[in-house]
Protein backbone atom coordinates (compact mmCIF):
# COMPACT_ATOMS: atom_id res chain seq x y z
CA UNK A 1 0.00 0.00 0.00
CA UNK A 2 2.90 2.03 0.45
CA UNK A 3 2.33 6.18 0.56
CA UNK A 4 -1.20 5.84 0.11
CA UNK A 5 -3.05 3.13 2.20
CA UNK A 6 -6.12 1.95 1.32
CA UNK A 7 -8.85 3.83 3.37
CA UNK A 8 -11.20 0.41 3.34
CA UNK A 9 -8.03 -1.07 5.14
CA UNK A 10 -7.11 1.74 7.72
CA UNK A 11 -10.95 1.09 8.11
CA UNK A 12 -10.78 -2.30 9.06
CA UNK A 13 -7.54 -1.94 11.32
CA UNK A 14 -9.16 0.57 13.41
CA UNK A 15 -12.12 -1.97 14.04
CA UNK A 16 -10.04 -4.40 14.98
CA UNK A 17 -8.37 -2.29 17.92
CA UNK A 18 -11.64 -1.22 18.94
CA UNK A 19 -12.15 -5.01 19.73
CA UNK A 20 -10.37 -5.41 23.20
CA UNK A 21 -13.45 -6.31 25.41
CA UNK A 22 -13.16 -10.12 25.06
CA UNK A 23 -12.12 -12.32 28.07
CA UNK A 24 -8.83 -13.66 26.37
CA UNK A 25 -7.78 -10.37 25.19
CA UNK A 26 -3.81 -10.29 25.26
CA UNK A 27 -2.07 -6.44 25.17
CA UNK A 28 1.59 -7.93 23.60
CA UNK A 29 -0.50 -9.48 20.71
CA UNK A 30 -2.25 -6.22 20.27
CA UNK A 31 0.65 -4.14 20.32
CA UNK A 32 2.31 -6.79 17.93
CA UNK A 33 -0.28 -6.16 15.72
CA UNK A 34 -0.60 -2.69 15.86
CA UNK A 35 3.50 -2.57 15.14
CA UNK A 36 2.18 -4.72 11.95
CA UNK A 37 -0.09 -2.49 10.93
CA UNK A 38 2.25 0.58 11.37
CA UNK A 39 4.75 -1.45 9.01
CA UNK A 40 2.12 -1.92 6.32
CA UNK A 41 0.68 1.60 6.02
CA UNK A 42 3.68 3.28 6.14
CA UNK A 43 6.31 0.66 4.36
CA UNK A 44 8.64 1.33 7.20
CA UNK A 45 11.43 -1.22 8.23
CA UNK A 46 9.90 -2.27 11.00
CA UNK A 47 8.34 -0.63 13.97
CA UNK A 48 8.05 -1.81 18.01
CA UNK A 49 6.46 0.03 21.27
CA UNK A 50 7.66 0.36 24.51
CA UNK A 51 4.91 -0.49 26.73
CA UNK A 52 4.52 0.22 30.44
CA UNK A 53 1.96 -2.87 30.43
CA UNK A 54 0.07 -3.00 34.01
CA UNK A 55 2.55 -3.79 36.75
CA UNK A 56 5.27 -0.97 36.06
CA UNK A 57 7.78 -2.40 34.22
CA UNK A 58 8.66 -1.69 30.43
CA UNK A 59 8.04 -4.34 27.67
CA UNK A 60 9.87 -4.52 24.41
CA UNK A 61 7.01 -5.60 22.13
CA UNK A 62 8.12 -6.08 18.71
CA UNK A 63 6.22 -6.78 15.47
CA UNK A 64 7.00 -9.59 12.81
CA UNK A 65 8.77 -7.36 10.58
CA UNK A 66 12.74 -7.51 11.53
CA UNK A 67 11.81 -8.09 15.34
CA UNK A 68 15.48 -8.71 16.27
CA UNK A 69 16.74 -5.45 14.85
CA UNK A 70 13.67 -3.73 15.98
CA UNK A 71 14.02 -4.74 19.97
CA UNK A 72 17.66 -3.86 19.11
CA UNK A 73 16.82 -0.51 18.22
CA UNK A 74 14.35 0.28 21.94
CA UNK A 75 16.63 -1.72 23.80
CA UNK A 76 19.49 1.13 22.75
CA UNK A 77 16.92 3.74 24.14
CA UNK A 78 17.69 3.23 27.60
CA UNK A 79 19.50 6.02 27.94
CA UNK A 80 18.20 8.67 25.38
CA UNK A 81 15.51 7.74 22.12
CA UNK A 82 12.71 8.99 20.81
CA UNK A 83 10.91 6.69 22.53
CA UNK A 84 12.04 7.74 26.26
CA UNK A 85 11.52 11.71 24.85
CA UNK A 86 7.73 10.38 23.68
CA UNK A 87 7.09 8.83 27.53
CA UNK A 88 8.70 12.32 29.13
CA UNK A 89 6.58 14.63 27.21
CA UNK A 90 3.51 12.61 25.94
CA UNK A 91 4.07 14.09 22.36
CA UNK A 92 4.99 12.54 19.54
CA UNK A 93 8.47 12.96 18.20
CA UNK A 94 8.39 14.21 14.48
CA UNK A 95 10.48 12.29 11.73
CA UNK A 96 13.98 12.69 12.53
CA UNK A 97 17.02 11.88 10.53
CA UNK A 98 19.82 9.22 12.27
CA UNK A 99 22.68 10.70 9.83
CA UNK A 100 22.81 13.83 11.30
CA UNK A 101 24.84 15.09 13.95
CA UNK A 102 22.85 16.86 15.75
CA UNK A 103 21.46 13.17 16.07
CA UNK A 104 24.39 11.43 17.16
CA UNK A 105 24.68 13.89 20.08
CA UNK A 106 21.42 13.53 21.33
CA UNK A 107 21.10 9.94 21.20
CA UNK A 108 24.29 8.68 20.77
CA UNK A 109 23.60 4.56 21.45
CA UNK A 110 20.71 4.73 19.40
CA UNK A 111 21.82 6.49 16.46
CA UNK A 112 24.79 4.24 16.29
CA UNK A 113 22.70 1.15 16.88
CA UNK A 114 20.18 2.97 13.95
CA UNK A 115 23.28 2.88 11.65
CA UNK A 116 24.20 -0.68 11.81
CA UNK A 117 20.42 -1.50 11.11
CA UNK A 118 20.51 0.42 8.12
CA UNK A 119 17.49 2.72 9.62
CA UNK A 120 18.11 6.68 8.04
CA UNK A 121 14.89 8.23 9.89
CA UNK A 122 12.54 7.24 12.69
CA UNK A 123 9.31 8.53 14.39
CA UNK A 124 7.60 8.14 17.24
CA UNK A 125 3.63 8.47 18.93
CA UNK A 126 3.00 7.92 22.36
CA UNK A 127 -0.25 5.71 23.31
CA UNK A 128 -2.42 7.66 25.66
CA UNK A 129 -6.08 8.58 25.86
CA UNK A 130 -7.15 10.44 29.06
CA UNK A 131 -4.32 9.35 31.62
CA UNK A 132 -0.57 8.93 31.14
CA UNK A 133 1.10 7.32 29.06
CA UNK A 134 0.79 3.37 28.51
CA UNK A 135 3.69 3.13 25.51
CA UNK A 136 5.18 4.65 23.00
CA UNK A 137 5.29 3.09 19.08
CA UNK A 138 8.19 3.54 17.33
CA UNK A 139 8.56 3.19 13.60
CA UNK A 140 11.93 2.83 11.67
CA UNK A 141 12.47 3.58 7.59
CA UNK A 142 15.30 2.44 5.56
CA UNK A 143 17.53 3.76 2.85
CA UNK A 144 15.82 1.37 0.66
CA UNK A 145 12.56 3.10 0.98
CA UNK A 146 14.00 6.47 -0.33
CA UNK A 147 12.19 9.30 0.87
CA UNK A 148 11.83 11.09 4.55
CA UNK A 149 8.81 10.43 6.53
CA UNK A 150 6.09 13.02 5.51
CA UNK A 151 3.80 14.68 7.89
CA UNK A 152 0.87 13.36 6.52
CA UNK A 153 2.13 9.78 7.49
CA UNK A 154 3.04 11.14 11.20
CA UNK A 155 -0.62 11.58 11.23
CA UNK A 156 -1.74 8.27 10.04
CA UNK A 157 0.79 6.83 12.43
CA UNK A 158 -0.95 9.08 15.13
CA UNK A 159 -4.52 7.67 14.11
CA UNK A 160 -3.11 4.42 14.86
CA UNK A 161 -1.98 5.40 18.01
CA UNK A 162 -5.00 6.82 19.37
CA UNK A 163 -7.13 4.40 18.40
CA UNK A 164 -4.73 2.15 20.36
CA UNK A 165 -4.71 4.03 23.19
CA UNK A 166 -8.67 3.89 23.24
CA UNK A 167 -8.56 0.34 23.24
CA UNK A 168 -6.16 -0.22 26.11
CA UNK A 169 -7.56 2.07 27.99
CA UNK A 170 -11.14 0.79 27.56
CA UNK A 171 -9.76 -2.68 28.43
CA UNK A 172 -8.06 -1.42 31.61
CA UNK A 173 -10.88 0.27 32.22
CA UNK A 174 -12.98 -2.95 31.82
CA UNK A 175 -10.81 -5.23 33.84
CA UNK A 176 -10.87 -2.91 36.91
CA UNK A 177 -14.67 -3.06 36.99
CA UNK A 178 -14.88 -6.83 36.34
CA UNK A 179 -12.26 -7.26 39.20
CA UNK A 180 -14.33 -4.76 41.85
CA UNK A 181 -17.69 -6.39 40.47
CA UNK A 182 -16.36 -9.62 41.65
CA UNK A 183 -15.08 -8.54 44.77
CA UNK A 184 -18.57 -7.21 45.48
CA UNK A 185 -20.01 -10.53 44.67
CA UNK A 186 -17.73 -12.06 46.89
CA UNK A 187 -18.59 -10.38 49.87
CA UNK A 188 -22.51 -10.22 49.43
CA UNK A 189 -22.00 -13.97 48.96
CA UNK A 190 -20.05 -14.18 51.96
CA UNK A 191 -22.29 -11.96 54.15
CA UNK A 192 -25.18 -14.39 53.18
CA UNK A 193 -22.86 -17.98 54.32
CA UNK A 194 -22.94 -16.07 57.41
CA UNK A 195 -26.11 -15.12 57.87
CA UNK A 196 -27.32 -18.81 56.56
CA UNK A 197 -24.69 -20.36 59.64
CA UNK A 198 -26.46 -17.92 62.16
CA UNK A 199 -29.34 -19.11 61.44
CA UNK A 200 -28.77 -22.54 61.85
CA UNK A 201 -27.09 -22.40 64.90
CA UNK A 202 -30.10 -20.47 66.37
CA UNK A 203 -32.20 -22.79 65.52
CA UNK A 204 -29.97 -25.74 66.89
CA UNK A 205 -29.64 -23.91 70.18
CA UNK A 206 -32.86 -22.22 70.27
CA UNK A 207 -31.18 -19.52 70.64
CA UNK A 208 -30.92 -15.17 69.12
CA UNK A 209 -29.19 -15.05 66.34
CA UNK A 210 -26.29 -11.86 68.20
CA UNK A 211 -25.14 -15.02 69.90
CA UNK A 212 -24.90 -17.38 67.25
CA UNK A 213 -22.76 -15.02 65.36
CA UNK A 214 -20.76 -14.56 68.25
CA UNK A 215 -20.01 -18.41 68.45
CA UNK A 216 -18.95 -18.00 64.99
CA UNK A 217 -16.28 -15.50 65.45
CA UNK A 218 -14.94 -16.60 68.11
CA UNK A 219 -14.41 -20.31 66.91
CA UNK A 220 -12.64 -18.56 63.59
CA UNK A 221 -10.74 -16.29 65.64
CA UNK A 222 -9.62 -19.55 68.11
CA UNK A 223 -8.81 -21.59 64.55
CA UNK A 224 -7.29 -18.99 63.14
CA UNK A 225 -9.86 -19.06 60.26
CA UNK A 226 -12.01 -16.89 58.43
CA UNK A 227 -15.41 -16.51 59.78
CA UNK A 228 -16.54 -17.31 56.14
CA UNK A 229 -15.07 -20.31 56.05
CA UNK A 230 -16.49 -21.59 59.06
CA UNK A 231 -19.88 -20.50 58.20
CA UNK A 232 -19.60 -22.88 55.26
CA UNK A 233 -18.43 -25.47 57.56
CA UNK A 234 -21.32 -24.96 59.35
CA UNK A 235 -23.85 -24.59 56.50
CA UNK A 236 -22.28 -28.22 54.93
CA UNK A 237 -22.50 -29.92 58.04
CA UNK A 238 -18.59 -30.60 58.11
CA UNK A 239 -17.80 -28.63 61.44
CA UNK A 240 -20.13 -30.15 63.96
CA UNK A 241 -22.34 -27.83 66.14
CA UNK A 242 -21.15 -29.00 69.12
CA UNK A 243 -17.98 -28.03 68.71
CA UNK A 244 -19.07 -24.62 68.45
CA UNK A 245 -21.12 -24.31 70.84
CA UNK A 246 -17.56 -25.04 73.34
CA UNK A 247 -16.97 -21.41 72.38
CA UNK A 248 -20.27 -19.77 73.18
CA UNK A 249 -19.79 -16.70 75.49
CA UNK A 250 -20.61 -17.15 79.01
CA UNK A 251 -19.15 -20.79 78.70
CA UNK A 252 -15.89 -22.32 79.86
Amino acid sequence: MGDHPCELRLAEILVESADTLADDFDPEGYLRRLSDHSVELLGAQGAGVMYTGGGGGVRLITGSRRPAAVRALLAAQHRGGPCLEGFGTGRPVPPVRIDRAEVASRWPAFAERAGEHGVTATFTVPLRHRGPVLGVLNVFVSQARGTEPAERELRLLRVLADAAAVGLHNHRTHTRYRTLSAQLQGALDSRIRIEQAKGVLAERWNTGVDEAFEALRCYARRESRLIDVVAAQVIEGTLGVEELRQVRPGRS
